[in-house]
């Protein structure tokens, strides 16, 4: 090391600091007092040109100090900044994606209406063949049921205790959107059921929805009931 290399490596910034500097000048320094004789001129020389050096150095590093604090406070806003500014790329994307997602809901929603539209009345029998479906259909895909009825009745409470459907009283819309998913989830049902046998872990499946079938034969006798009440007619 000498000071022609240190100048050539400054000019071309290749030093990221000034104690990379520092370090290379003791370098110098340090190999003269090594490589030459303690009592030799270049060896004094050495000696005396490094303690000024770092007397020179001690007065200098309260600024550098400071400049590596101003630096690292500067990249850490950068890195603060460019953090925010990725979080907000990220929530408007995700706005974006969310506003794209709610119009393509709304168009699903005015396709389906528009199908409902287009297709014919729901007859007495397939209502009645509906509300029989109903009550086929496992504890947790019947409460799915009474979800989407609840989407188009504000006042029907689907979680409720005891749940009271009016087969008669849903729109068309609701009854075809009904009829889908209970033939989908009937198909699912007995494929599932094909697949295990009917027996395997029968006691475990048993454990499992004797929770669950209490809510459900109420749900299914009042379907079962307001089907009834529905299918009378009045004596002449």
């Amino acid at each position: 090391m000498d000071f022609s290399t240190i100048k050539k490596q400054m000019e071309a910034k290749d030093y990221k600091n000034v104690r990379e500097i520092c370090t290379d000048v003791r370098l110098i320094f340090k190999n003269a007092m090594q490589y030459n004789d303690d009592k030799s001129d270049v060896h004094v020389m050495a000696k005396t040109l490094l303690a000024k050096f770092e007397e020179k150095w001690l007065q200098l590093l309260p600024k550098v100090t400071e400049e590596e604090k101003r630096r690292e406070e500067e990249e850490a806003q950068a890195q603060l900044d460019m953090q925010l500014a990725q979080e907000a790329a990220n929530a408007k994307m995700a706005r974006d994606i969310s506003n794209e997602l709610y119009e393509v809901d709304i168009h699903l929603e005015e396709l389906r209406e528009m199908v409902v539209q287009k297709c014919r009345k729901t007859s007495i029998e397939e209502k009645r063949k509906l509300g029989a479906a109903l009550t086929r259909l496992s504890p947790e895909d019947l409460s799915k049921a009474l979800e989407i009825v609840a989407q188009s009745n504000v006042g029907f409470q689907a979680k409720a205790e005891e749940v009271d459907l009016d087969i008669d009283a849903q729109s068309e819309s609701t009854l075809w959107r009904l009829k889908f998913f209970v033939k989908d989830a009937l198909e699912i049902q007995n494929k599932s059921a094909a697949s295990t046998g009917g027996n395997n872990d029968s006691n475990k499946n048993n454990n499992n929805n004797n929770s669950n079938n209490k809510r459900k034969k109420e749900i299914c006798d009042a379907i079962a009931k307001t089907a009834k009440k529905k299918s009378k007619k009045p004596s002449s």
